[in-house]
């Protein structure tokens, strides 16, 4: 079969030629030739005349490197969302015991998971957090039961909501070690503003058709967060504190667990349930723990225990 002697090394070319005339294919298919010919060229060059062709992920093993892809992209965000979670599903079980002593249990373990984050923490920053726990116990007191702009199902202040303030604290201080905010800085920080600012324009025109309120008190708190966003060094925290509260008081307010009085006493100011802006009141309650810990390290004796407030968040640019 051939020209060429019997055992005679023929080329590429020749060998494509030969396999074309065997297997009928049409001798106007150029294209053919051209291609068998690279696949000939190509196992010559290799070891020994052939070798393994290069592998081809499959539509599964796509799949599967494309999951991993996600997985470590939210790798580091594990912890804020299962604080996230854990928030949504203990104020879901308040309100399906909604009574003293479960809330106490969930107190307890509410305590139990924040003292196991703080574990994560430096022993300075891990005492700021708890004395958040004191700080924000008293504006609760002040808010709840002594103002009574908002108001808890048993009336009381429940004992999950001191430590739900630290982890809150939790929350803001390890966001700007998140590669969102290490990568974007304060442009991160102004997405989540321009969502607040979004929310509170629409309690004052379009969620009132729905809610029946008017949402003149969120209006008001945003400036206050705008001022933390914009003038602090510290925005990752206030940032990550908007999303923390948004979870827990849409929550909280449609589990029933509280609720915001349609118009606050004493002032009046009608308010939403929620309030649209309500995480510039707790930027205030976290401010104040800041207040407290500067004036706290002028005692030369209590520096050391609580740290300092960091000048500056440790994010790759701030805009």
């Amino acid at each position: 079969m051939g020209d060429g002697p019997l055992g005679a090394i023929r080329t590429s070319d020749q060998r494509a030629a030969i396999i074309v005339g065997e297997t009928g294919f049409p001798p106007r298919a150029p294209f053919l030739l051209s291609l068998l010919s690279c696949v000939g060229k190509e196992q010559l060059s290799r070891p020994g005349g052939a070798g393994p062709t290069p592998a081809v992920l499959s539509p599964a093993g796509e799949g599967v490197r494309t999951l991993r892809e996600v997985i470590e992209r939210v790798r580091p965000y594990w912890l804020h969302a299962f604080l996230l979670v854990y928030t949504a599903i203990l104020l879901v079980l308040d309100a399906r015991f909604a009574s003293f002593w479960p809330q106490c249990g969930l107190g307890v373990l509410t305590f139990a998971v924040l003292w196991l984050c703080t574990r994560r923490l430096e022993p300075a920053q891990r005492r700021q957090v708890w004395l958040c726990v004191v700080v924000a116990t008293g504006f609760e007191v002040f808010g709840s039961l002594i103002w009574g702009v908002y108001r808890y199902r048993l009336h009381n202040i429940p004992l999950y909501v001191p430590p739900g303030h630290g982890l809150v604290y939790f929350f803001g201080i390890t966001a700007a070690a998140t590669p969102v905010f290490q990568r974007y800085g304060r442009r991160a920080a102004l997405v989540v503003l321009a969502a607040c600012a979004t929310w509170a324009v629409a309690g004052l025109t379009v969620l009132p058709i729905w809610t029946h309120r008017l949402d003149v008190q969120g209006a008001l708190c945003l400036p206050v967060f705008a001022w933390f966003l914009l003038r602090s060094p510290r925005y990752a925290l206030f940032a990550a504190i908007f999303i923390a509260t948004t979870d827990l008081e849409i929550v909280g307010t449609l589990a029933r667990d509280w609720y915001w009085l349609p118009a606050a006493p004493i002032d009046h100011v009608p308010s939403g349930n929620p309030p649209s802006a309500i995480a510039g009141g707790y930027c205030v309650i976290d401010a104040s723990v800041a207040i407290v810990i500067i004036g706290l390290t002028r005692l030369g004796k209590l520096r050391r225990y609580f740290g300092k407030v960091p000048e500056t968040e440790p994010s790759a640019e701030a805009a």
